[in-house]
């Protein structure tokens, strides 16, 4: 496989180069050992080294999934090591940290529009390195100098793995409801002791150690999240001096078998049952990152960077499988043109039909409107990181609106994608004998990954856009105006969606008032969902907006855009209209119902 077949390279350098302008993040003091080059140089790097050891072993990884051997180890089949050793050798770990944390402080922009290679060849494989890198951005960010350099600093340097420690089998996303405790020691570490569910890279021999990220309750803590702390949980013991010590208690209890992403162990983690017995005591050696009863806040920067990154996933995944289903009716014959008279005549290629085109450019619209979506967000965090007092505070509002959106439109549109997918190839699409099977089924875990569609839904109009006295939506709502003012300037088919967009802006901060009238949060929330979704059509029409604005030409790339963007507003954002009529009468259907009509 190329990287032509992973995503477009040309999609790419418009979306960073023609709309967002990265190159000019060099001008910046964070970014001035930069260029185009070498930002260039790693999307190169990055689509070859996917392309050469990534995509060879995706087939294989789902085939022959994780299985614990004769001596309780897990086991993977040959190649994943290999791939991941290639990534580290690359430098891809390191990119976005510090120089003195062995980095190269690359815009994260950059660094995620070449880790969106990873993701559409091998999701299961990458999906490694994304926890590594969330963990240890949280630890740069909320670690003590020590805690830095024992834990982060193997992970940047691509030694080491990481995870998330959150759920429970009793809590699933309700985190106010665990109950790992952990208990404060005299040297001043923990000792946890509890069970963890569906960890990601819970457990595997492809690092020398595994940092766990561990959320507990601490002796005497209050009830609910508040009385959550976050705890560095190591799988093999760490010696001040960096060197490894004794197995941890930390011990894998089972492995999850999922429909998609199987090349990512997902394990039932024990911690504290005496399987090991670190300085003769059961218990897993902790230690504590931040203050007690702070470690959801610690914890929700790791999330909401993974919450970003899988959105991008879910965008690789639809992308890669949109560019197979392009290809694919391309060269499938099958049919003649409607009307054509002549049973005699040769078949045509099946993009000839007008339904199949439909098919392709609904995926075009939903893939390429979800890379630009997550480049932007990408792009809101270098400008968090960068750049004036103003600007960071903008970005970081605007940023805390669109987490959700970033997470949950790709993760639900890129997976529809998929499923055109599949229907382009007709009968072959749901065999295994073509990637575009695999494909679905790896993307529809990304609805669940990071917070459900639900929890997505609950967080954006729960708290992202009521905090503040709705100062975030404001400023979400002075953002797409500022570009259908300019898109009414330019005149033509951007005046004519302007006229479509505005309208649909309107209503989005309307309802948002309406269902919030009496505060009952019941009612406003009942049909959080569908707010989710309606708004995140907004905001992706107005991402296509901004394409339409800055592409130029006539050629065949500049044209699919303009057609991409002409499908998105005459076929998706009107239907928005009919969610935000449902929205704006505070429908109580599923409020009200008594489940015990359910059967």
């Amino acid at each position: 496989m190329t990287s032509s077949q992973l995503l477009s390279r040309r999609d790419l350098d418009f979306l960073l180069y023609e709309w967002l302008g990265t190159e000019g993040l060099a001008a910046r003091e964070r970014f001035a050992e930069h260029s185009r080059d070498t930002f260039d140089a790693m999307l190169d790097l990055a689509g070859e080294i996917a392309a050469e050891r990534f995509a060879p072993i995706n087939r294989l990884l789902d085939a022959e999934e994780p299985r614990i051997g004769p001596d309780g180890r897990v086991v993977h089949p040959a190649g994943l090591a290999e791939a991941l050793r290639a990534y580290a050798d690359s430098g891809m770990p390191s990119a976005t940290f510090a120089p003195e944390l062995g980095g190269m402080r690359v815009p994260f922009t950059v660094a995620q529009a070449a880790f969106a290679y990873f993701q559409a060849a091998s999701v299961g494989a990458s999906a490694y390195p994304l926890l590594a890198s969330a963990g240890a951005n949280l630890l740069v960010a909320h670690g003590t100098e020590d805690q830095i350099e024992r834990f982060a600093r193997p992970i940047i340097e691509g030694r080491w793995y990481g995870t998330m420690c959150l759920s429970e089998p009793q809590a699933g996303s309700s985190l106010g409801d665990i109950t790992t405790r952990a208990v404060a020691q005299d040297d001043g570490t923990y000792r946890l002791f509890g069970t963890k569910m569906w960890i990601s890279g819970g457990d595997h021999d492809l690092s020398e150690n595994i940092v766990h990220l561990v959320l507990a309750r601490t002796p005497g803590a209050p009830a609910g999240v508040k009385g959550i702390s976050l705890f560095i949980v190591p799988k093999v013991l760490v010696r001040p001096d960096g060197s490894l010590g004794e197995r941890n208690d930390v011990a894998l209890a089972g492995l999850n078998h999922k429909m998609g992403y199987r090349g990512t162990t997902n394990t039932l983690l024990n911690f504290g049952e005496g399987q090991a017995r670190p300085g003769g005591a059961a218990g897993a050696v902790g230690h504590l990152v931040g203050a007690e009863g702070r470690g959801l806040a610690c914890m929700f920067h790791m999330m909401n960077e993974a919450r970003v990154t899988v959105g991008l996933g879910a965008v690789a995944l639809g992308y890669t499988g949109y560019l197979h289903a392009l290809a694919y009716a391309r060269e499938r014959t099958q049919g003649r043109p409607a009307g054509g008279k002549d049973a005699a005549a040769p078949m045509v290629p099946i993009i000839d039909h007008p339904d199949v085109r439909r098919m392709l450019l609904a995926q075009k619209a939903y893939v390429e409107g979800g890379l630009a979506l997550s480049l932007y967000c990408a792009r809101l965090i270098d400008d968090r990181a960068s750049g004036d007092e103003a600007a960071r505070r903008r970005a970081h509002d605007l940023l805390e609106v669109l987490t959700p959106i970033a997470k949950s439109w790709p993760s639900q549109w890129c997976l529809t994608a998929n499923d055109l997918a599949i229907q382009v190839h007709g009968g072959y699409g749901y065999t295994r004998d073509y990637a575009v099977e695999q494909f679905y089924r790896d993307n529809r875990l990304n609805p669940i990954h990071e917070g459900t569609h639900g929890v997505q839904g609950l967080d954006l109009l729960g708290r992202k856009v009521v905090a503040g006295s709705g100062a975030g939506l404001r400023l979400l709502v002075e953002t797409l105006r500022a570009t259908t003012g300019r898109a009414r300037a330019a005149g033509g088919e951007a005046a004519a969606y302007a006229g479509m967009l505005d309208p649909a802006i309107d209503r989005l901060a309307e309802v948002t008032g309406v269902l919030w009238t009496d505060g009952d949060p019941a009612v406003a929330l009942a049909n959080a969902s569908v707010y989710l979704e309606a708004a995140g059509h907004v905001v992706v029409a107005w991402i296509w907006l901004e394409q339409l604005l800055a592409v130029s030409g006539d050629d065949a790339f500049a044209e699919g855009k303009r057609a991409a963007a002409r499908y998105f507003f005459r076929y998706e954002l009107p239907k928005t209209s009919p969610q935000f009529d449902l929205l704006a009468a505070r429908d109580r259907t599923t409020l009200d119902l008594d489940p015990a009509v359910l059967g």
